[in-house]
C-alpha cells in the first residue's frame, strides 16, 4: 500500500507510522528522516538542504521533493510505502501525484488523524523533558513523575521546551491549518481520505486505522 498520514502536531503521527508500517510491512518515511539521511550521506540534495538550515531559511519545496522521489525509488519501497511530514503543502502534493503517474503508481489512502485542538495544546503543552536524556519524557497529566520536576530515571530536572508552550503550539496548529491541511480536500477530492479518531491508546488507534485501511482497500 502507499499511503500518505496526515494529522496536527501532537496527533502522535509518528508513533502510530512506525506501528502501522510495521504491520503492513512497508518502509516509513518521514522528512525528518529523509533530510538527516541526505546530509549525513552527503548527497546533493542534502547539502543543498543543509544550505538552506544553515542560513536559517526553509528548504524549498524541490529539494524536499527531490530526497522523497529518490527514496520512493529504492527496493524496499516497491510494495508501498508510508510516508509521514510529506507533503506538506498542497504543491507538494501535486508533485507527488505527478512523480507516481510517471511511474504507473498511484496513493492508496491519505489517513487523516483527527485529535481536538484543546487535546493537542494538553498533549504538547503538558510534556516535560529531562535535562540529562531528552528520551526521558514525562507528562503532567499522562505519565506524572513520583518526585515533581525529577525524571524517575535519572534523577535529572524535568523542564518544558520552549517549542512546547501552549502559545508556541497554538502557533504551530495555525500553520498546519494553513499550509498542511488543504492537502486533505485536495485527496478528498480523489476519494483518498480515511479520518479516524486519534483519541484513546497508541493500540487502539493503531487498530482502528488498520481496519479503516482494511475497509478502504475493500471498497
Amino acid at each position: 500500500m502507499r499511503i500518505v498520514l496526515v494529522g496536527p502536531p501532537g496527533a502522535g503521527k509518528g508513533t502510530q507510522a512506525a506501528f502501522l508500517a510495521q504491520n503492513l510491512s512497508i518502509p516509513h518515511i518521514s522528512t525528518g528522516d529523509l533530510f538527516r539521511a541526505n546530509i549525513s550521506q552527503g548527497t546533493e540534495l542534502g547539502l543543498k538542504a543543509k544550505s538552506y538550515m544553515d542560513a536559517g531559511n526553509l528548504v524549498p519545496d524541490e529539494v524536499t521533493i527531490g530526497m522523497a522521489k529518490d527514496r520512493m525509488a529504492q527496493p524496499d519501497a516497491a510494495n508501498g510505502f508510508l510516508l509521514d511530514g510529506f507533503p506538506r503543502n498542497v504543491s507538494q502534493a501535486e508533485a507527488l501525484d505527478d512523480a507516481l503517474k510517471l511511474d504507473g503508481q498511484e496513493l492508496d489512502a491519505v489517513l487523516d488523524l483527527e485529535v481536538p485542538e484543546d487535546e493537542v495544546v494538553k498533549r504538547i503543552a503538558g510534556r516535560r523533558i529531562c535535562r540529562n536524556d531528552s528520551s526521558h519524557v514525562f507528562h503532567v497529566s499522562y505519565k506524572q513523575p513520583a518526585t515533581e520536576g525529577v525524571c524517575d530515571v535519572c534523577g535529572g530536572e524535568l523542564y518544558q521546551r520552549g517549542d512546547d508552550t501552549e502559545e508556541t503550539v497554538r502557533r504551530r496548529l495555525e500553520v498546519y491549518h494553513s499550509e498542511t491541511e488543504p492537502i486533505i480536500d485536495h485527496y478528498r477530492a480523489q476519494g483518498l481520505v480515511v479520518t479516524i479518531s486519534a483519541l484513546g491508546s497508541v493500540a487502539e488507534v493503531t487498530e482502528r486505522a488498520m481496519e479503516a485501511l482494511r475497509k478502504g482497500d475493500d471498497a
